[in-house]
């Protein structure tokens, strides 16, 4: 997807990070060693935050990078399919594109295996290669805390975050992965928070981001970082926001009977992007977020499960979360990185 010579029209989300193929158990209730069956689907959570807010209509891009073999060329090809501009993922040569495994045992045991070895193509994004112009000009920049778990694509991330200097809508999705990191995370996740404007994480995430655990506690040291919205995912309490207005809100938690927990976060994550964009206040903006989050739980894969605005606004009016195995639309992908607690908030389960 490229734009006419001289032109550049600014994408409304552009994230940076993770992405993969997820292998689905087509069944549930069935350990790993005894399914027979599986989807392919997209994964990654900067990837499926993309889908989210391209299925809410936002345009969007991803810089990541993916192996050069066949499922580098299916994830360009399913990144193409659900709107997404792939511009900035490029192969690594000898490096293999990550595979993820789940087992599903609703309604919240979803154990993952990861298969970045030796290196997952992702975290060899270089500072040189980043369109820094893109990155200033997005009107929300998303980024992960596994970016920041090796090198190069700590350096990387981190002179993203410099140019944009703290511009539009800067977004540190938390998203800690002990099985990434081989050193102290808090001192990196602390210079990152100096040039987010927003950040988002469960009370876990936020424990390793801050030191503290309890919900408004959290919020206000991430506040102190200076970043001006601070969201704690509570699972089967709901959602905490703040931001530095002195303005809060906590909304509860979605009731949906849960099929796989996998990626509801990642829904989330998409639709608090689409409803800051909105410029609407804080309660909206999260009801809207958990109301996405609880339509992917209900589903059972993940970006190709992203629902569009007007599943979103249904339940948003009073309508029953659909239970089942729907998948959202066409477009076949999914993160599974972050899924509900009991009762459908976005929280948990991350890829």
């Amino acid at each position: 997807m490229s734009e006419p010579q001289g032109q550049f029209r600014a994408f409304d989300v552009l994230t940076m990070g993770r992405i993969g193929v997820d292998l689905y158990p087509l069944q549930t209730g069935v350990p790993l060693a005894e399914v027979e069956t599986f989807g392919k689907f997209l994964g990654g959570s900067a990837s499926n935050v993309a889908v989210a807010a391209a299925r809410l209509g936002r345009r969007t891009a991803v810089i990541t990078r993916t192996g050069a073999d066949p499922f580098g060329a299916y994830l360009h090809q399913a990144l193409r399919e659900f709107g997404i501009d792939d511009r900035w993922v490029t192969p690594v040569d000898g490096l293999p594109t990550p595979v993820t495994f789940c087992e599903i045992f609703p309604p919240d045991d979803f154990p993952l295996y990861f298969y970045r070895q030796p290196k997952a193509p992702d975290l060899e994004i270089h500072p040189g290669e980043l369109d820094l112009e893109a990155v200033r000009a997005a009107r929300v920049f998303w980024m992960t805390g596994t970016g920041l778990s090796a090198q190069p694509s700590r350096d990387a991330t981190l002179a993203a975050l410099a140019a944009r200097s703290r511009a539009g809508l800067t977004v540190f999705d938390l998203d800690w992965r002990p099985m990434f990191w081989h050193e102290e995370p808090r001192p990196y996740y602390a210079q990152a928070l100096t040039h987010a404007t927003v950040a988002v994480g469960n009370l876990e995430e936020c424990e390793i981001a801050t030191g503290v655990r309890e919900p408004l506690d959290a919020a206000r040291e991430l506040l102190g970082y200076g970043v001006e919205l601070a969201v704690v995912k509570q699972g089967p309490k709901g959602v905490l926001a703040m931001n530095s207005k002195g303005e809060s809100a906590e909304v509860p938690p979605v009731p949906v009977e849960v099929v796989n927990g996998l990626g509801a976060g990642d829904a989330f994550g998409g639709a608090l992007c689409h409803g800051l964009l909105s410029g609407w206040d804080l309660e909206r903006v999260m009801q809207y977020a958990n109301a996405a989050g609880a339509i992917v739980a209900a589903r059972l894969a993940c970006s190709s499960a992203m629902p569009y605005a007007h599943e979103v606004e249904a339940v948003l009016a009073g309508g029953r979360v659909a239970d089942g195995h729907g998948e959202g639309g066409p477009a076949d992908g999914g993160r599974g990185e972050d899924g509900p607690g009991a009762g459908g908030s976005a929280d948990g389960g991350r890829r």
